[in-house]
C-alpha cells in the first residue's frame, strides 16, 4: 500500500464516482487577465458548482461512501461556509441529515444559503477552531459522522478531481496556483498532477504547484517550515482562515508544493476587484487569492502559462460593496473632501457649483456647525464626490482654494 494520504488511484475513482453529481467546470483562458499579468492566464472556475465552490466535490465523494447505518445517523461538520453549503446540498439530495457548525463571523450569505440547502446550522465562536468543541458535543449526542473539510482522505480525493480536469484541459501548464486553508484542495490537486499512479508507475507533468495564504493566517506556511507563529485576525479570505491545517496535508505540501505565497488584505482586495473588473468573474477573497498572488508577485509569473484555481464565489454582497468603494477611493475615482465656508445663505450652493463645473458628482454632503472646531460664523462641509482620477481631485482642490475657501483631503489611501 502507498504511504500517501491520498493516491492518484483514489482521485480517479472519485472522479468516476461523482461525475454525475457535480459540475465539470471549465478551465478558460482570460485574454484580459493575460494582458494584465503579462502571462498566459487560465481560470479553473469552481464558482460554477451548485454550492458556489469546489467543496461540492469532496463532500459528495465522502457522502457517497457512507454505509446505510452511517446515513441514518447523519453528518456533522465545522465550516466557515463553503464546506457547510456543499454538505447541506448534497446531503439533502441523498436524504442524509446534516448539522453544520459555523462561526458567528461567517458571512450572512453563506449561512442563509446553507439553511436554504437543507442544513441545520449552529453558530458559535469567531473561528473554525472555536466551533470544534460544539461539533464534538453534537457528534457524541447524535452519533453523527464528522466530515472534515480537509482532513479526510475521501474529501481530499474529491477535491483532487480538479487536478484531473486541469490535466485534461490544459497541456502542461507551468504553474497551478491554489488557495490553502486546511490544505485539502492543494493536496488533492498536487497529487493529481504530480502523484505516482500505483498501476502504471508513471508521473505526470513538470507543472509547479504554488499555494497562497492570507498573511493573517500563514498556517501551512508555518507548519511546513517548523515555525510556531500566532495567527488570526479578520481577513477577507475567511474561507482559508484556518489556524491548524491538516498534518497529512502538510506532508503532501512539503513533497509537491514549490512555494507558499502570503497575501496582505490590500492584495486580496485587489484580487477580488481585478478578477471582477478584468476577468468578469465574481469570487470571494479565497477564490480571488490566486490572482491576487499574480498581481502581488508579478516577476514570479511573467511569461508563464498559469492556471488559477478560482475556488469559490460566495462573497457577501455588503462586503463586496465595501471593497469596490474602497478600491474607488484608492484609484482616485472617489474622494472625501472637507471645505470650510462662511455660514451664509447661498455659499453651500456656490461650493456645489464648483464641483459641478469641474465635472465631479457629489455623492454625499454633511453641513456641520455645532461640533466642529470652526468659528461661530463658519460651517464645515464634509463631501464625498465621484472623480475621474487623482489629478482631477487635485484640480478640484485648487479651484476651490482659488475661490477663497479652505479645502483639504480628509482621507487618502497610501
Amino acid at each position: 500500500m502507498p504511504d500517501d494520504f491520498v493516491t492518484l488511484d483514489d482521485i480517479h475513482a472519485a472522479h468516476a464516482r461523482i461525475k454525475t453529481g457535480v459540475v465539470r467546470t471549465p478551465c478558460l483562458r482570460s485574454a484580459a487577465l493575460s494582458a494584465l499579468c503579462n502571462a498566459e492566464v487560465y481560470l479553473k472556475l469552481e464558482t460554477f458548482q451548485r454550492s458556489g465552490s469546489f467543496k461540492d466535490r469532496g463532500a459528495l465523494n465522502r457522502l457517497l461512501q457512507m454505509t446505510e447505518e452511517e446515513r441514518s445517523r447523519g453528518v456533522v461538520a465545522v465550516s466557515a461556509g463553503n464546506h457547510a453549503q456543499a454538505l447541506a446540498y448534497h446531503a439533502s439530495r441523498l436524504g442524509i441529515e446534516a448539522t453544520l457548525v459555523m462561526p458567528t463571523t461567517a458571512p450572512y450569505a453563506k449561512v442563509s444559503r446553507t439553511k436554504a440547502f437543507g442544513g441545520k446550522v449552529v453558530q458559535c465562536g469567531e473561528t473554525l477552531d472555536d466551533g470544534m468543541k460544539t461539533m464534538r458535543e453534537i457528534q457524541q449526542e447524535r452519533g453523527a459522522l464528522f466530515v472534515s473539510p480537509y482532513d479526510d482522505a475521501m474529501v481530499v480525493a474529491g477535491q483532487g478531481t480538479i487536478g484531473i480536469e486541469i490535466a485534461q484541459d490544459i497541456d502542461d501548464p507551468d504553474m497551478v496556483v491554489v488557495p490553502i486553508g486546511g490544505g485539502g484542495i492543494i493536496t488533492g490537486i498536487a497529487t493529481a498532477l504530480k502523484g505516482q499512479n500505483t498501476n502504471t508507475n508513471t508521473k505526470t507533468t513538470k507543472t509547479e504547484i504554488l499555494g497562497v495564504e492570507a498573511a493573517m493566517y500563514p498556517s501551512m506556511y508555518n507548519l511546513v517550515r517548523g515555525k510556531k507563529v500566532q495567527v488570526g485576525g479578520q481577513t477577507l479570505a475567511e474561507g482559508i482562515a484556518v489556524k491548524q491545517p491538516g498534518e497529512r496535508n502538510a506532508e503532501a505540501v512539503k513533497k509537491w508544493v514549490a512555494d507558499i505565497l502570503l497575501l496582505s488584505e490590500a492584495a486580496l482586495e485587489t484580487g477580488v476587484v481585478a478578477l471582477l473588473e478584468h476577468g468578469r468573474v465574481l469570487a470571494e477573497g479565497s477564490g480571488a487569492a490566486p490572482l491576487a498572488a499574480m498581481l502581488a508577485y508579478p516577476e514570479r509569473f511573467k511569461g508563464k502559462k498559469v492556471v488559477l484555481v478560482i475556488c469559490g464565489a460566495n462573497i457577501d454582497t455588503r462586503l463586496l460593496a465595501s471593497i469596490l468603494t474602497r478600491t474607488m477611493a484608492r484609484h482616485g475615482s472617489l474622494a472625501h473632501i472637507g471645505v470650510s465656508i462662511s455660514d451664509q445663505p447661498g455659499v453651500l450652493a456656490q461650493v456645489a457649483g464648483i464641483f459641478g463645473e469641474g465635472g465631479a458628482n457629489i455623492v454625499e454632503v454633511s453641513h456641520r456647525r455645532m461640533f466642529e472646531a470652526c468659528a461661530a460664523k463658519e460651517a464645515e462641509l464634509d463631501i464625498v464626490v465621484e472623480t475621474k482620477n487623482e489629478e482631477h481631485i487635485q484640480e478640484l482642490l485648487a479651484t476651490i482654494r482659488a475661490q477663497g475657501f479652505r479645502a483639504s483631503r480628509l482621507h487618502k489611501f497610501d
